[in-house]
């Protein structure tokens, strides 16, 4: 029996808001969770820092260039098979989403976020989110 491997994938995921609205991508059909719902971005390569990666990511999965902004929430999953460090960042978006990997993408109202199926591993962020996390700065 291969047991998993011990250190965590790292991965980085964008949080694109327009007012009380939040982008979402849908993961397309042959890929790992296939059809649940997940903030856009992916796995950090080797030596790339979280915001390279996050701005990499975009690029290949919307087509549109990222300004990274701070982190606003981590977290660590099991999965069977592996462990993630999961690091959502605040981005804006130069360019209008496009898909390139045949997902689909969606604008859901913050409120709307748990009627939507998405990874176990976002389910701590979707919580803190549909109850109202100040992600903006304060006055």
């Amino acid at each position: 029996m291969t047991l998993p491997d011990p250190s965590p994938v790292r991965v980085v995921a964008a949080v694109v808001e327009d007012g009380d609205k939040v982008l979402v991508t849908e993961r397309p059909n042959g890929t790992h969770l296939a059809g649940h719902w997940e903030f856009p971005g992916g796995k950090c390569e080797d030596g790339e820092t979280p915001e390279e990666a996050l701005r990499r990511e975009l690029g290949e999965e919307l087509d549109v260039e990222a300004i990274v902004g701070e982190e606003l929430f981590r977290t660590e999953h099991r999965y069977p098979d592996r462990l993630l460090e999961l690091r959502f960042y605040r981005c804006t978006l130069v360019g209008t989403p496009r898909p390139q990997q045949g997902q689909g993408v969606r604008w859901v109202a913050r409120a709307d976020l748990r009627t939507l199926r998405f990874p176990p591993a976002d389910q701590a962020f979707i919580e803190q989110l549909a109850v109202g996390l100040k992600t903006r700065p304060t006055a």
